[in-house]
């Protein structure tokens, strides 16, 4: 009889050989979505979406198999962090198929689209796209772009089937997309000046938000997904990237004191004499510097003048500006010299007087949008800050990081008859409250 111990080895041999295989690949899987990297925050276990939220969920959405995250085919949504970030290098591995099309979304809101609430990346398979799948694109439109408005470079992406590698750096305004080693966008969002995309994009510019994958119904996969987070300092009156202060947090350089009525009305200071303009001028700094002082690098008014103006004149502008308010207080921005962002208590005010709705719109237009999208208001006593766009007859209000006001056209109070003057000076407006102010920043807005 012959001895069956050959064929039992083989067996084992070929059993130890089975299983070292599967470790192997076991670890392979690992390794492609946990690589150890300094500094890095894995954002993606490999067997879940912990961490993740779907948001307009289609189809079957997002899914998980051996280590790889993909968005099924026919399905998709907005995949969203749960965590927020602000500055930051976002690194990822993606594999397309012909055709395929998604979208990464950085410092986006969890609701709404990425796209023009905060800014999506483009993930497009170029194939496709050259061959016309989509129609004719716009350079903005391409792989790696900030999609509709900054164009990135072609040629980076594997073909389908391919492993590519991609990093997103966000630092202050500054975007840069790197494909498989290629620098293919490295843009400041800044040098954005046309009107036209600036309204379209109204939060553009965005400093913290979600990151997220944007599927569009077709099959792509990712892996490897992690990211390091870049420290963000602020210091009071000093002004970012881009920015001029308006306030040097030491005295009322660069102010001046708004004229008595009716040369309040910029019609009326317009048809002075140099003499006269002279003479009023004195009168109204006179009075300003009574009653408003620069108090711990604040701007502080007692409430018993008229308001602070800028004495250059501006068109297109982003400004920021921090402020305070007592409880009942009423205030606002005048934007080229005629009214108003505004400013109050929807707290504590009675509720006829009309401030429940919350500061942040143009309260004196009668034609357009005069109310708040939202109540965002901190408690009063609390500091807030107002990002305004100015763009043509336009503007977006943001107030703490909300956007209060949308593409809202600022109509002229002191002659409805015609639209805002093309350019006018910034005034800090009183109605005989106490006010504190800071942090006020402008960046000019080229004329396109």
């Amino acid at each position: 009889m012959k001895s069956r111990l050959p064929h039992l080895l083989n067996g084992c041999n070929r059993l130890k050989l089975f299983l070292a295989a599967a470790v192997a690949a076991a670890l392979l899987t690992a390794c492609a979505t946990t690589k150890p990297e300094p500094g890095f925050t894995s954002l993606f276990d490999g067997k879940t979406l912990n961490g993740w939220t779907l948001v307009d969920k289609h189809g079957d959405g997002y899914e998980v198999k051996e280590g790889v995250l993909f968005c099924a085919r026919g399905g998709g949504g907005n995949l969203m962090t749960e965590k927020q970030y602000d500055n930051f290098v976002f690194r990822f591995e993606f594999k397309l198929e012909d055709g395929s099309n998604n979208g990464i979304g950085i410092r986006s809101p969890l609701h709404g689209n990425p796209a023009y609430l905060g800014m999506e990346i483009q993930i497009l398979e170029e194939g496709a796209a050259d061959r016309g799948k989509w129609g004719k694109l716009n350079p903005e439109q391409y792989h790696g772009s900030i999609y509709d408005v900054v164009a990135a470079k072609k040629g980076a992406l594997k073909p389908p089937g391919e492993w590519n590698t991609e990093e997103i750096t966000a630092a202050g305004r500054n975007i840069k997309v790197i494909v498989n080693g290629k620098t293919i966008v490295d843009a400041n969002l800044n040098d954005v000046t046309d009107p036209a995309k600036l309204m379209k994009h109204p939060r553009l510019f965005n400093e913290r938000g979600h990151i997220g994958f944007l599927g569009h119904n077709d099959y792509l996969e990712f892996r490897n997904i992690r990211i390091k987070e870049l420290a963000r300092k602020e210091m009071d009156n000093t002004p970012p990237q881009g920015f001029r202060a308006l306030f040097n947090g030491k005295n009322l350089d660069g102010w001046k004191g708004l004229m008595k009525p009716p040369l309040d009305n910029p019609i009326k200071r317009a048809g002075l004499t140099p003499e006269q303009h002279a003479e009023a001028q004195k009168d109204a700094d006179d009075q300003m510097r009574a009653h408003w002082k620069v108090e711990n690098g604040e701007i502080v008014f007692d409430g018993k003048a008229r308001s602070l103006c800028t004495i250059k004149d501006y068109a297109n502008f982003e400004m920021f500006v921090d402020w305070k308010i007592p409880a009942h207080g009423d205030s606002g921005i005048y934007l080229r010299g005629s009214p108003q962002v505004q400013i109050w208590d929807p707290y504590t005010q009675p509720t006829k007087h009309g401030s429940e709705v919350g500061s942040g719109a143009f309260y004196n237009n009668k034609t357009n949008a005069s109310k708040p999208l939202l109540v965002a208001d901190k408690p009063i006593g609390e500091w807030n800050r107002f990002q305004i766009i100015m763009a043509g007859q336009k503007a977006h209000v943001y107030l703490n990081g909300e956007l209060v006001t949308r593409d809202t056209v600022l109509e002229n109070f002191w002659d409805r008859t015609q639209p805002i003057f093309p350019s006018g000076q910034i005034e800090l407006q009183n109605h005989g409250d106490h006010l504190w102010f800071k942090n006020i920043y402008i960046r000019e807005i080229p004329a396109k």
